[in-house]
Parts: C-alpha cells; sequence; structure tokens
C-alpha cells in the first residue's frame, strides 16, 4: 500500500467532524481556510461558524461594511486577513459577477491567498491534484523522508512542494490532501507525536534514526522587535473618551486604539507629562493623571513584543464624540479589548 492510501484510510477512520469538510463550496472552504490560518481549529470553529452566519455568501460579505467585518474577526489576530476577505469578496463580485475563480492560478490572485489556500481550494473544491504544503504537511514529509532542508528557505519551500506533489493521488486530490494535514495535526504532531501507532511508523526514517524532535528544521528567527506603548484612557465626567482608528500600514491596521503614545523604553508619569502628544491631548484643561497597571502587559506578535501602560487620564475637556456606553461598537486589538473588560467592571 502507497503512502497516499495509507494516509487516506488513516483519515476516514479518524477524522473530525467539521463543517468545512461538509461541503465544496469554495466560499466556504476559503473562509475556513483563510480564519484557520495562524490560528488553531478549536479557536478558529466559532468565528467560522458567526461568519458564515452573518455572511453566508460573497454578496454578503462584500456588502458588508469593513468595521462590521474587523468587529466580527476581533480576537483572531492577524487582522490583515480579515481586510483581505473583505477586499477579496468585493473583487468576487464586482470583477467576476460573484463567481467564485474555479483554478488555481485563478484562485492565487485573490488577496491574502498563497500557495497552500490556492492548493486546498482548487482541490477540495474543483478537484485540481494541486498538494497543499502547511506546517502540517512539512511536519509529515520532513519526518517520514528524513529531510534536514530548513521549511522556511527558498530551497526547503520547493523542494517540499515538489514532493508534496508527486505524492498527490491525483484521482483524489481532495481527500489525500484533508488526509495529510489531519495527520499532521493528530498523529504527526509537533510533540510527542503517537510513532507507536503510526500506520507509517515501519518506514519513517526520522524514527529510524531518532531525529523526531530534530524535523523539521527552520532557519534561524528573526530577532523580535521590542516597542513601549503608553496608551490615553480618555474619561470625562460626561462619560466621553477617545478612540482613533490606526489608518498606517503594520500592526492592527483599521483597528480603533486609545491615544497611543510610543517611547523607545519605559517612562514615568513625569515623562509622559512632558510629551508633546500627551499636552496636544490634554491642551489647557485641568487633569489627573495616574497609571493604572503598575506592571507592563506584554503583548506578544510573530516578530514583536509590546510593552504596555495604560494610563488614566481624567480630564474636562468636553469636545469628546465617544461614548464608553458604546465603547464595544469599535473593532479594536485584543490587548485593547482586554483592558475594556477589565477596565468597565472596576468603574
Amino acid at each position: 500500500m502507497n503512502f497516499s492510501n495509507i494516509l487516506i484510510n488513516w483519515y476516514l477512520d479518524n477524522k473530525r467532524d467539521l463543517p468545512w469538510r461538509q461541503t465544496t463550496n469554495p466560499y466556504f472552504i476559503w473562509m475556513s481556510e483563510i480564519i484557520l490560518q495562524q490560528t488553531r481549529v478549536d479557536q478558529g470553529l466559532p468565528y467560522y461558524l458567526n461568519f458564515i452566519e452573518k455572511y453566508p455568501t460573497v454578496f454578503d460579505l462584500a456588502n458588508a461594511d469593513i468595521q462590521e467585518v474587523l468587529k466580527l474577526w476581533q480576537g483572531l489576530g492577524y487582522y490583515s486577513r480579515a481586510r483581505n476577505l473583505h477586499f477579496s469578496a468585493n473583487y468576487i463580485v464586482k470583477e467576476l459577477n460573484g463567481n467564485f475563480p474555479a483554478t488555481y492560478k485563478e484562485i492565487l490572485k485573490l488577496k491574502g491567498v498563497g500557495d497552500y489556500t490556492a492548493s486546498a481550494i482548487a482541490s477540495i473544491c474543483f478537484d485540481e491534484p494541486t498538494a497543499v504544503v502547511d506546517g502540517n504537511v512539512y511536519r509529515v514529509l520532513a519526518r517520514f523522508y528524513g529531510v534536514d532542508l530548513a521549511i522556511n528557505s527558498t530551497k526547503g519551500i520547493k523542494y517540499f512542494k515538489e514532493l508534496a506533489q508527486e505524492l498527490i493521488d491525483v484521482k483524489n486530490s481532495a481527500t489525500h490532501n484533508q488526509a495529510i494535514m489531519e495527520f499532521g495535526a493528530r498523529m504527526c504532531k509537533p510533540q510527542n507525536p503517537d510513532c507507536d501507532i503510526c500506520p507509517l511508523n515501519d518506514k519513517c526514517i526520522a524514527l529510524e534514526k531518532k531525529k523526531i524532535k530534530e524535523l523539521p528544521c527552520k532557519e534561524k528567527k528573526i530577532k523580535i522587535k521590542k516597542r513601549y506603548f503608553n496608551y490615553l484612557v480618555v474619561v470625562t465626567p460626561d462619560d466621553k473618551t477617545i478612540l482613533n482608528q490606526r489608518t498606517q500600514k503594520g500592526i492592527w491596521q483599521g483597528l480603533y486604539e486609545f491615544p497611543l503614545i510610543e517611547t523607545d523604553k519605559t517612562i514615568d508619569k513625569n515623562e509622559l507629562a512632558k510629551d508633546m502628544q500627551f499636552k496636544k491631548i490634554v491642551g489647557k484643561e485641568m487633569y489627573e493623571l495616574s497609571l493604572y497597571n503598575s506592571q507592563e502587559i506584554v503583548h506578544k506578535l510573530s516578530h514583536q513584543h509590546l510593552y504596555t501602560h495604560f494610563w488614566i487620564l481624567k480630564t474636562t475637556k468636553k469636545d469628546l464624540i465617544i461614548d464608553w456606553k458604546n465603547i464595544h461598537d469599535f473593532p479594536v486589538p485584543r490587548l485593547i479589548d482586554s483592558f475594556i473588560e477589565q477596565f468597565i467592571k472596576i468603574t
């Protein structure tokens, strides 16, 4: 029995009952694949269900306000995925008359769609035998074949894509692709894989050579950047505050946050009060400034860590337009959302 047959047989006996496996509708498959990028299934599942309920067709998603989409996405992280979903939905509706692209090459043109996602949609929805290669697939192939090429190198990416393509069952590509991904997620796990009961264990080179923990290989990670955030949480006697939308490219584009003063190190109350941006916000009004969290909150993103202080700024300013009672209407990063939930409970 060949590699693909073993995986497919295992999959048919062990696959999880997930809603996107009960359809070949490309819109739903696309939605699930974008949500599951950088996200575990158990975390992404409720978001998927909420999105297809709120936007059951690509027309519904295209017609939605982007702020509404971002709000529904809130807490899932990597918000560019939500913006790309909305952008591509508009492209499909306006440029393709609502018809989802039906080939790997055409799907790849959608914003936010890479080789893996295009391969998954093309194979599952349109029976195009294009092999998927994600973290799970890299792990299975690297271990089974004993390949020590870095999976995040140009050479490694090309090699594993070609290997995956050679192994795919061209007559049953959809099941093959889902099988190898599920196998990597549940059997050939990153830590403590179930090698004793693995149906591939008799030919697994990594197991034979005791290199399970060493494979797959990765090149050295990018250095983590430290950033120091000071949020000014404005509170007025008439329960108004300030939220600004992040319009610049980078993290959290399109989301809202309290006025931010970013510094190159941790600062104290006196240093904050001397900042020009702080003075601009306060103006000539009387104010009271206090630190909400004495210990910095470290919010970890993929290539940067945010060391964050929230400062409560009580002021008598009267030209503010955002009511605290409406603050949940705005899409905010998880860091801000967690603060709001805690702050409201104690005020």
